[in-house]
């Protein structure tokens, strides 16, 4: 497999994906996708259901292949790569967060951190381990490094997957409704902890959401309609927005009566 180039860490080119094509049930879902994602980018991807969110992550994702055009992976043209470079190139390229953690629960959070590392190696080593612990600690659960992952909350599941997704160091993690399966708080604290890795580690994000409080918290907000982007646009002051919304959240008839009650 090549080695990762100068450029954008995602670049598509005329992207088409067809199911059954050349068949009198052909159904193209996307039609010539065109985006380009530097590295260190905070961005999110939205859309109305049915509009060819998640046909697009498979393909960047490598999970799938298009009908048409060019995907670049951390400078990696892909359609010039065999299954299993492109295997190797997703392993070590791209982490996954999805709605549901999708962790193995009979196994503790440590051990599902380890997960990608053993796919790459084949057996566990003291390194790993030890990578696998400050994962955890960096999301805030190294005080549960040891706990079965099914007798954790739905934010700590998230976490693991977080840690998990992060264990390869990728240059691109993409997030699939990362915060869909979560209560407000909850989601706050799971997309708080996806910024400040970003922010920290450099690490790309593009993340799909319907959640458009959630978009406007991005540095970019990509919009998809119907398999071709309408809107690009960015959000050039994310931190202001959250100040605001925590202002009007103040300001609402139930805080202020939370506040009498509470005095």
């Amino acid at each position: 497999m090549a080695d990762a180039k100068p450029g954008p860490v995602l670049r598509l080119v005329d992207v088409h994906k067809a199911y059954a094509p050349g068949t009198p049930v052909e159904l193209e879902v996307l039609h010539g996708v065109n985006l380009v994602v530097d590295h260190g980018e905070f961005a999110a991807l939205i859309g109305p259901s049915g509009s060819g969110k998640s046909t697009l992550l498979n393909l960047i994702g490598l999970l799938d292949t298009p009908t048409g055009g060019e995907i670049s992976i951390n400078g990696n043209e892909t359609r010039k790569l065999n299954d299993l470079d492109l295997t190797r190139l997703r392993g070590r390229s791209i982490g996954f967060v999805f709605q549901y953690s999708c962790l193995l629960p009979e196994f503790t959070a440590a051990e599902n951190v380890l997960m990608p590392l053993l796919a790459n190696r084949g057996w566990p080593d003291a390194a790993m381990t030890k990578t696998a612990e400050a994962l955890l600690e960096q999301v805030g659960l190294g005080p549960w490094q040891d706990h079965m992952a099914g007798d954790l909350s739905g934010g700590q599941q998230q976490r693991v997957a977080i840690a998990r997704a992060l264990a390869m160091q990728p240059a691109l993690v993409l997030a699939d409704e990362p915060t869909g399966n979560l209560d407000t708080k909850s989601a706050d604290g799971v997309f708080d902890l996806l910024r400040s890795v970003n922010r920290t580690l450099g690490t790309t994000f593009l993340i799909v959401t319907h959640d458009p409080r959630l978009a406007n918290r991005c540095d970019r907000i990509v919009e998809l309609v119907d398999g071709r982007i309408v809107s690009d646009r960015p959000n050039p002051d994310p931190v202001r927005q959250v100040r605001r919304e925590a202002a009007i959240a103040a300001s609402s008839p139930d805080s202020i009566n939370q506040g009498v009650n509470h005095e």
